[in-house]
Order: C-alpha cells, then structure tokens, then sequence
C-alpha cells in the first residue's frame, strides 16, 4: 500500500534534519511519496530530490505558505509546484525579508520580559537565516532553561498574550492561493484544527479558500485527534475539496508523528493525489 506523507519541514526552514536526511529518515519508515513543504522557501527541493532518486521514492516539489487571514497567521501547503515560476519565487523572497523584522520584534518582547539576547539565541539555531521564526526562538528558550521542551514553549511564550508575541501581517490568503495555482500546483489549507476559530470562523476559513481557489484541506495530520480527523472529512465533504495526509514532521523529539505515521484518509474522501502519476 502506498504511503503518502505530503507535509514535512527540512533544516532550510524550522525543521532539524537536512533535506536529504529528512527524505532518508521517511524512506526508512515505508514513506512512498513524500512532500517537502519547508516555510516559506523552496531552497531544500533540489537536496532532496537527488535524495529521494537515490532511494527510490517519489518526491513531490512543496511549500507551505504564511498567510495572514483576519488577523490570524494560517498556512497553506502548496503540492505540485513548479519552484522557479517566478510570481511564486518573488512571493516568497517578499515572506522572508518579513521574518527578520519580526524576529527583531519578537527578541525585544522577550527582552522586556527579562529574557536578554533571544534574538542572537535563534539564530544559531537557523540554519537558514532567511526563514529564522517561533521555532527557532523556542529551541534557545529550552536551552536556556525557560522550557523543558519546544512544545511547552508554545504555552508561555511566543503565542498572543504571552512573551515573544508579535502581531505580523503575512501574504493575503487569495495572493498566496494564486501563487501556488499559478506555479501549477495545488493548494492545501494545512492543519485547520490548529487555528481555534470556533464554529463560526472555520467554515467561512474554508469558503474563503475554496473561493480563492484552494482545492483541498488537510484532513490527517500530525497535530488534529481522531475527532478532527472526522471533523475534517465532513468539511472536505461539504466544500468539495480534496484530502491531504501529512506529518508535520520536523524533527525527531519535536513533532507528533513520525514521517509516514499516520492512519489513512477516511474512505470516503477523494485523496489530493487521486489523479498522480
């Protein structure tokens, strides 16, 4: 049976393995086609997929975007792009001049929350300077002791009402949406039960996006429940979209799941890749 895991982070973004560690680690779980999906950047595309040639999966070209919609940061995975069309490429470079702005203003809300020299701190944990973000800054918080982990970061600090918080408008949802259409590939609204958007919010999330163009939903992914699972089905049901499968693999220690690890799509659902080759 094929093994599908479209949503997965390398070292040129916030995940900790190199491109083609990363591919390594997914082919030696039973991974058969694997998506990398780095933040905001396709730099690691070319690693991995003289990697994945090597071993003999398939490697689908991915990004995930950072959009800003009512306020709220959401991601949206595109799978099947084309890296170097341009409009995309030009997107993306405009997302990353952004962090480093933000990083700047994240470093300084700590500060005043008596944690010095955060912003230098996370950066030696980037590997990629250009995509420096929260996850960064959590790795040096767990290593100066303020965390026992990356995910206990994430409930003191660097999230709204916390230290390290900072409001920042990313990429229009509809922009980011015909960038992936326009670079030929297919947009997916990643990991919607992380949002917290409440009954009312999550539908018309998911209408904005179908509107705009995307054409499907994350349904099993590395942070929703079994519940979300169904949750998502049934709106993958209602507005006709697609249905992805992803870890949200970033690293060992760090992430839910294991490349790969995950249950199957609900039978019911149309799967994104239902027409790949």
């Amino acid at each position: 049976m094929s093994n599908y895991d479209l949503h997965t982070h390398s070292n040129i973004s916030d995940g900790l393995l190199p491109p083609a560690a990363l591919v390594e680690r997914a082919a030696t779980a039973g991974v058969s086609t694997l998506a990398l999906t780095d933040h905001d950047d396709v730099a690691g595309l070319p690693f991995a997929r003289a990697a994945a040639d090597r071993l003999g999966i398939a490697l689908v070209n991915g990004v995930e975007i950072s959009v800003t919609w009512r306020k709220r940061t959401i991601h949206i995975v595109g799978l099947q792009i084309d890296p170097q069309h341009q409009p995309l490429v030009a997107g993306l470079a405009a997302i990353r001049q952004g962090r480093a702005i933000r990083a700047q203003r994240m470093a300084d809300s700590l500060a005043q929350a008596g944690i010095p020299d955060a912003l230098a701190g996370a950066y030696r944990y980037a590997d990629n300077p250009e995509i420096i973000g929260r996850t960064h800054f959590a790795r040096f918080l767990v290593h100066q002791g303020y965390a026992k982990d990356v995910r206990t970061v994430f409930r003191h600090f660097l999230v709204g009402g916390k230290p390290g918080y900072v409001a920042h408008e990313w990429a229009a949802l509809a922009d980011a949406v015909q960038w992936i259409n326009a670079a030929g590939g297919i947009a997916v609204l990643a990991h919607p039960g992380r949002y917290d958007l409440g009954r009312q919010l999550l539908p018309e999330l998911i209408g904005e996006f179908k509107a705009a163009g995307g054409r499907a939903i994350e349904v099993v992914t590395g942070s929703h429940t079994p519940d979300q699972y169904a949750l998502f089905a049934r709106y993958a049901q209602e507005f006709e979209l697609l249905a992805s499968r992803g870890s949200d693999f970033h690293g060992p220690g760090e992430s839910y799941v294991e490349p790969g690890a995950l249950p199957p799509l609900p039978p019911s659902l149309l799967p994104v890749w239902h027409d790949w080759t």
